[in-house]
């Protein structure tokens, strides 16, 4: 399928999802316009467009970076948590909020930003200017093991029992309760990411053919492969620090978008986005449903998507040489 009609489809769907998260949720808008015009205006602009707006960005951003750092690495199981982005912009939204006092919206989407940069800066401390593939995911995967015992020292050393059921609630993932506040910082990192990614979509095609094939067609494989790094880790970070973690998304989508464009990784990146775009606002829309009288969060509901998927992965991928 071409890729411009793949993102014509997408695109279609995306609004559809868009519009539903509009109209659905505990206050019917359809019948609130009737009785009161102005108090479902106030609720659209001020609550469920902020909260749509950061589900379609941060859905944007994870399933690009997937898209982008399956391509770059060329590693199918390959997802933005590899480098340790998601585990660096959790800790340090945790950190700014309940151990340096900042624990207002915006300090801590901007400490979640800081943390999402420092693992980023950590990473190339570890693997070095002129770093491969595989260093490149054994520095990630290093990353985020430290990012998650650290996540674990912060939890057990809690200020109070109400900080730590904070935190773990907030680990869970959430658009619930977003407002302008957090789009304006959220949103600003992650199309500067995205961007960022984007921006080295046409070399991805030649690198899949190997990083000495896509050097002799004139691409700089060293300044792409850290374009797409960085722009991961920017894009991520914005993710997670208004979000919390939300896993899968980067894993799922690309795979399903892939074959639909021949496999190949640059035409790849836009449909991956779309594709992320909406299957997160359509997520959030699910949380909006109680289970047992609780709501739940949109990680869970990814993670119950996205494990069975990543285990069917596994399974289809035995055998097969590496």
């Amino acid at each position: 399928m071409n890729a411009g009609r793949l993102c014509l489809i997408l695109g279609v769907v995306l609004v559809v999802v868009a519009a539903a998260s509009l109209l659905i949720g505990d206050v019917p808008i359809l019948s609130l316009m009737k009785r009161d015009p102005a108090l479902a205006q106030m609720l659209i602009v001020e609550l469920r467009l902020p909260r749509l707006v950061l589900a379609a960005s941060a859905g944007a951003a994870l399933g690009l970076s997937g898209a982008a750092l399956q391509g770059l690495l060329r590693n199918p199981l390959a997802s933005p948590d590899i480098l340790g982005t998601s585990a660096g912009a959790a800790l340090g939204a945790v950190i700014s909020a309940y151990f340096l006092g900042l624990a207002g919206t915006l300090a801590m989407a901007g400490g979640g930003i800081a943390g999402a940069l420092i693992a980023l800066l950590l990473l190339l401390a570890l693997a070095g200017r002129g770093a491969s593939s595989a260093t490149l995911i054994l520095a990630g995967v290093a990353i985020s093991a430290l990012g998650g015992a650290m996540m674990n020292l912060a939890l057990a050393l809690a200020p109070s029992p109400f900080a730590f059921y904070d935190i773990m609630f907030w680990l869970l993932g959430s658009f619930a309760d977003r407002n302008l506040g957090h789009v304006s910082v959220g949103l600003p990192a992650m199309l500067a990411g995205s961007l960022l990614v984007l921006s080295a979509a046409r070399g991805l095609d030649a690198l899949a053919l190997g990083e000495d094939v896509a050097a002799t067609l004139g691409y700089d494989v060293r300044a792409m492969r850290w374009r797409i790094v960085g722009g991961s880790a920017v894009a991520v970070g914005g993710a997670v620090a208004v979000a919390g973690i939300i896993g899968f998304v980067g894993l799922i989508v690309p795979h399903l978008v892939r074959p639909l464009v021949r496999n190949r990784p640059g035409p790849a990146l836009l449909p991956s986005a779309l594709g992320g775009a909406a299957l997160l606002v359509a997520a959030d829309i699910v949380t909006r449903f109680p289970l047992n009288g609780k709501t739940l969060p949109i990680g869970v509901v990814t993670a119950m998507l996205g494990a069975p998927f990543f285990l069917w992965l596994i399974l289809s991928r035995r055998g097969v040489p590496s």
